[in-house]
């Protein structure tokens, strides 16, 4: 029995990869399972968007569900814009109209924008040529809102002077003078500025707040309130901008403030992700933001204004001058991938694993009670060897001797018994075997 030991090395190498396949199992399924963090520039700093979005991080988090977002607040949307084209992060905050990285697609648009002017109605000023050799005031903390002044102003053929000059404005530019919201009225009552520029949204309880304040500089209580003309031209030359229409009266009903539907041109605020991020993350990270809307509103109020881009149809989406991402395409198709199209190819490994791993478990189990099966054969066969031995053996000693081995063979045999009771036909045939050499023990005894 000693002679038949166990061949330790490939069943050790067996163990050993039957071990790595567990390793590599359970590495996928916590792969599959882990939460998916992504980095998010927000901008600009102290606007309503880094809030929005600061909001919905926590609520991801709250909610323990797959995606997580790492929130890293920048000065402007400029910065973050470069940050998402640089690779720095995977989701950025984008103004088109500011900067439009390369690498990205829209996923929602988190606010909509409109430039318009609005003016004392003493002032004279009813139309972007009448701004020539003004004085244009500017919001002072809407830095990003410049660029788009100057743009608008270049279309008219007059240049923006961001310094205001110390005489007369040049007949052929308007000056563009930065005027803290609180200043408004005291700026136009000093002839500081002539009219206000704003690019925001209409609605907001913001752009109330300022025409509100032009009006009450006037005196008579009236405002003019004026888009761009030629929308059409403006964005064929600028196609980052996008039409956008200032409702009838919605500053008012008496006096009707604009008095008619104003056509104007606009920007927006986008989150926007990395081209190559992939389409699932994206779709999951679109529709957690649309479902979680509701509840954002209740202590972010912008995420009100969040809204899917405009687009008609699939290829209108993915070939448009900013364009929107696959992933959230998905989602607003409702052709988001299922959990076997998103993890197909680990399904298929744990899969491959799976099977490698219930095979060799097989064969293991073959060949140990193969090697069981022939220490029996070995044990029965020495057995039978014993009899012969002992049918002729006449010495009192040997004839001992013989008994203590067969105790062995007989004590291995049991347990086998105990460790493979179902192979009784074999073990039969061994305990067969070990009464015989043991009548003949004794016989032999008798005979002595």
């Amino acid at each position: 029995m000693r002679k038949l030991a166990i061949p330790a090395g490939r069943e050790a190498w067996l163990l050993l990869g039957l071990a790595l396949l567990i390793v590599l199992g359970t590495a996928a399924a916590l792969h599959l399972t882990r939460p998916t963090t992504l980095t998010i520039a927000v901008a600009p700093k102290g606007g309503p968007e880094p809030a929005l979005l600061r909001a919905y991080a926590d609520e991801l988090a709250r909610r323990k569900l797959g995606i997580r977002l790492k929130v890293s607040a920048l000065d402007g949307v400029r910065e973050s814009a470069e940050a998402l084209k640089a690779g720095k992060v995977d989701l950025a905050i984008v103004r088109p109209d500011v900067f439009m990285p390369g690498n990205g697609l829209t996923l929602a648009v988190l606010r909509k924008l409109a430039a318009f002017v609005v003016a004392p109605a003493q002032s004279g000023i009813k139309d972007f040529p009448d701004l020539a050799g003004k004085q244009l005031g500017v919001l002072s903390n809407r830095t990003a809102d410049r660029t788009l002044a100057g743009t608008l102003v270049a279309h008219f053929g007059m240049e923006l002077l961001t310094d205001a000059p110390a005489g007369a404005v040049p007949p052929k530019a308007v000056a563009l003078v930065p005027v803290e919201e609180i200043d408004v009225s005291a700026a136009l009552a000093g002839g500081h500025i002539d009219a206000m520029v704003l690019v925001t949204t209409p609605t907001s309880s913001a752009a109330r707040r300022v025409v509100g304040l032009v009006q009450a500089a006037s005196a008579d209580g009236e405002a003019t309130l004026f888009g761009v003309p030629d929308t059409a031209a403006v964005l064929a030359r600028s196609p980052r901008l996008q039409p956008v229409t200032v409702q009838a009266a919605l500053f008012g009903g008496s006096p009707r403030l604009p008095a008619e539907d104003v056509a104007t041109v606009g920007s927006s605020y986008r989150l926007m992700a990395r081209a190559n991020l992939s389409r699932s993350l994206v779709a999951e990270v679109t529709q957690h933001l649309f479902e979680m809307r509701t509840a954002l509103a209740e202590t972010v109020p912008a995420a009100e204004d969040v809204s899917r881009p405009d687009y008609e149809d699939t290829a209108d989406a993915t070939s448009a001058r900013l364009p929107i991402h696959p992933g959230a395409i998905d989602y607003y198709e409702r052709e988001q991938e299922t959990f076997i199209e998103r993890y197909e190819s680990w399904i298929y490994l744990v899969a491959i694993l799976g099977g490698g791993l219930g095979s060799a478990t097989a064969w293991l189990r073959q060949r140990l009670g193969r090697i069981r099966r022939e220490r029996i054969e070995v044990a029965t066969t020495r057995l039978l060897e014993l009899r012969s031995e002992a049918s002729r053996e006449t010495d009192r000693g040997r004839l001992e001797a013989i008994a203590s081995e067969v105790d062995d063979l007989a004590g291995s045999i049991a347990r086998h018994a105990l460790t493979k009771p179902t192979e009784a036909r074999i073990l039969g045939a061994a305990t067969l075997a070990v009464d015989a050499v043991r009548s003949t023990i004794r016989r032999a005894i008798v005979r002595k």
